[in-house]
């Protein structure tokens, strides 16, 4: 057996950890922003991909900037890392949205 099988794969990797079966990742805490260009055509999409994700989301804060025809939306979060790229991914595939995320 080997017996590095139990030890992060690097020092600076602490959160993430191997067994036999699988990898086991922490949740981090982050921020989704997200501004969507064209609220009409977009706001459905979004917000039924907000909810599909709904799991890794602690709070949500949204301004409507009528006027303009945007809306900007911040969202906090506790995901894995892979939870994160799946959701933000999914949301920047829609054409008129642009998604940034930061994770401590």
């Amino acid at each position: 057996m080997n017996s590095t099988r139990n030890r992060p794969a690097r020092m600076d990797q602490i959160s993430t950890f191997y067994t036999r079966e699988h990898v086991i990742m922490e949740k981090r805490m982050g921020v989704v922003s997200i501004i969507v260009g064209d609220r009409k055509r977009e706001a459905g999409s979004v917000n039924d991909i907000i909810t599909k994700h709904s799991n890794i989301v602690l709070a949500r804060m949204g301004l409507p900037c009528r006027d303009r025809g945007l809306s900007v939306i911040a969202l906090i979060i506790e995901a894995t890392t892979n939870e994160v790229g799946a959701f933000t991914g999914q949301l920047g595939n829609l054409s008129s949205v642009k998604v940034k995320s930061s994770l401590v």
